[in-house]
């Protein structure tokens, strides 16, 4: 089924909007592991940040996990019988963008303004110019991620109380839901580098708290 813009995530909309490309699902993730992974790899052994190359790779993971997670459902969304509404609230409002920015200034804010630490731990007093865009890269990938799960957790919670819908169609509903908390969950593996860090360590689990709750919330009034 040929897809119309405006009705994927901004991120699908990136890999199937580029003139001359067609690729799979499968393989933008692949490209994208491949390539986030290689510049980590190679950044650590050439500065020798050998510590932050594990943080960095767990983050890669968690962001390439993210992208299939993210084809997961927005596929799966899109199979569901809802009014249009849902749809343009869903994908076509690009919220989860504006939610990944804001996020994503957040995190820069408290790592170069607020607290420091956790960048000289894994870089030094100095840290080299390619590492930190690599970094703030792949960070980026993180935040957005964030955002498209807590939208997708908050539109679901509308659906739930705005649409009707069939036997069929509210258990895969109610299968989407939970499989965004486990979206969410995989943020959890970037906990074990936070454990100095109170204030991304409390947004992190918080994050999937909040997920959580909202999205058990929509399961329970799904069908109903």
């Amino acid at each position: 089924m040929r897809r119309r813009y405006g009705e994927t995530w901004v991120y699908e909309s990136l890999v199937g909007g580029i003139p001359g490309l067609s690729i799979s699902r499968r393989t933008a993730v692949a490209i994208q592991f491949v390539l986030f992974e290689a510049a980590v790899l190679v950044l650590g052994w050439y500065y020798g940040l050998w510590n932050a190359v594990i943080a960095g790779t767990v983050a890669v993971v968690v962001a390439a996990i993210g992208s299939v997670e993210m084809h997961r459902l927005g596929a799966k969304n899109r199979l569901l019988s809802t009014p249009p509404e849902h749809k343009r609230l869903l994908f076509g409002s690009s919220i989860e963008i504006v939610l990944g920015v804001l996020a994503f200034i957040a995190l820069v804010t408290y790592l170069f303004v607020w607290d420091g630490a956790l960048l000289e731990r894994l870089f030094g007093a100095r840290p080299p110019a390619p590492v930190v865009y690599v970094t703030l890269l792949v960070l980026w990938d993180l935040t957005y991620r964030i955002g498209t799960s807590w939208w997708s957790a908050v539109v679901a919670l509308w659906r739930a109380v705005h649409v009707e819908l069939s036997a069929e169609d509210a258990a895969i509903a109610r299968r989407l839901d939970a499989e965004n908390v486990a979206f969410s969950t995989i943020q959890l593996g970037l906990v074990p580098f936070l454990l100095e860090e109170p204030i991304l360590l409390g947004a992190v689990v918080g994050h999937v708290l909040a997920v959580a709750l909202v999205c058990s919330t929509a399961i329970l009034l799904t069908g109903r």
